[in-house]
């Protein structure tokens, strides 16, 4: 009977380490892991081999179909001067057009109907970025009394697209691994990746967007400068905890 005692003490014992045991291996499989969330960005420059600018007329009248006529054929003129210069048929696009009243307003009265006026804007790509300033004076000089841009891209950017995510990752890679060894924990693996795209132009003047312009004036001097394609990563690592 003693030894029988003893040997259920001991298998008592055991069974409360064991289940001791499974509590710690338990606790450590469901304990939160350490993680890292890292926002980088790579960027890669090139010099833009597309100008983007527009050109649009803006006509008022009396009534709606003299607004509109009126439009209409000053715009004729802008998109015929447009291909003339040489821009393809790919590269025109109509972008806005609109008609709407026009109305004075005076105090304790009724808006009293002044007229119409009507806009049509056309968005030009212009692939030899040298004669950009000339077709907006060009614009200008048939008709356009509203220009935009210029705005510089790159068409090809896939190879730069993917120097700048070359870039972004080892940036991470590189940060990630600062961190781990600050803290003296080791990178398990990489859980989530996320990107967004864009492109960042550098800031160019225009030196000026004339609405009268001389015969003998130089064409509107345009500088494209260069453009940064940059990917924007959000990177999340798993660390291994110490002891496990």
């Amino acid at each position: 009977m003693h030894y029988r005692g003893i040997a259920r003490g001991l298998a008592i014992i055991l069974v409360a380490g064991n289940a001791s045991l499974a509590s710690a291996q338990a606790l450590a499989s469901t304990s939160t892991p350490s993680t890292l969330t890292l926002s980088v960005e790579g960027r890669a420059t090139r010099t833009p081999d597309i100008a983007e600018v527009s050109g649009g007329v803006v006509t008022s009248a009396p009534t709606a179909a003299a607004a509109m006529a009126e439009n209409a054929s000053r715009m004729s003129a802008v998109v015929a001067a447009v291909r003339k210069a040489g821009v393809a048929e790919r590269d025109i696009q109509t972008t806005g057009l609109n008609l709407s009243a026009q109305y004075r307003y005076e105090n304790n009265k009724p808006p009293m109907l002044t007229g119409y006026q009507a806009t049509n804007t056309v968005n030009l790509r212009v692939r030899k970025i040298a004669e950009t300033g000339r077709l907006l004076d060009t614009l200008v000089s048939v008709g356009a009394n509203q220009i935009g841009g210029p705005n510089f891209t790159v068409e090809d950017s896939d190879a730069a697209r993917d120097e700048a995510r070359l870039a972004a990752v080892k940036t991470a890679q590189a940060r990630a691994d600062l961190y781990a060894k600050a803290t003296g924990l080791k990178i398990r693996r990489m859980l989530t990746l996320s990107e967004s795209t864009g492109f960042e132009p550098r800031p160019q003047p225009m030196a000026r967007k004339a609405m009268m312009m001389e015969a003998d004036a130089a064409p509107t001097p345009v500088a494209p400068g260069e453009v940064a394609l940059t990917v924007a990563l959000t990177i999340v690592y798993e660390f291994d905890q110490p002891g496990f």
